[in-house]
C-alpha cells in the first residue's frame, strides 16, 4: 500500500509548514488525488489518520476531491475526459492519448490554528 508513504510525506509537508509558518494544528487538510494519479483515495485517508494521532494532524478532518482525467487524443485531435489509463478515447475509440490533467497528488489547502 503506497498510500503509506504518499501520507508520511503529506506528514512531513505539513509539519514543515507548521514549523515554518508556527502554526500549532491543522484543522482541516484539503488534497486533491487525480483519477488517473494511481492513488486510492479511502486507502489514503485511512494512512493520515493512523498516522495523525501525536502530530500537527491530531483531530484535522481530510478532504480528498478527485478531479477527473483529462487527456488529448492524438487521432482525433481533441482533449477528453478517461477514467483511468488503459482506457480508448471516448470520441474514436484510439488508444493514443497523452494525460493532461487528473494525474497530481498535490495539497489544496489547510485551516490551521495558532500556537
Amino acid at each position: 500500500m503506497h498510500e503509506a508513504s504518499l501520507a508520511g510525506g503529506i506528514l512531513k509537508l505539513v509539519e514543515d509548514s507548521a514549523r515554518r509558518e508556527g502554526f500549532a494544528r491543522v484543522t482541516l487538510l484539503r488534497l486533491e488525488a487525480g483519477q488517473l494519479a494511481g492513488v486510492e483515495p479511502r486507502a489514503l485517508r485511512f494512512a493520515l489518520e493512523a498516522l495523525a494521532p501525536g502530530t500537527c494532524l491530531q483531530g484535522a478532518q481530510f478532504t480528498i476531491d478527485e478531479p477527473a482525467g483529462q487527456a488529448w487524443c492524438m487521432p482525433c485531435s481533441a482533449a477528453v475526459v478517461i477514467e483511468q489509463r488503459g482506457n480508448p478515447c471516448p470520441q474514436c475509440g484510439g488508444y493514443q492519448l497523452q494525460p493532461t490533467g487528473g494525474t497530481e497528488l498535490r495539497v489544496v489547502d489547510m485551516l490551521v490554528e495558532d500556537e
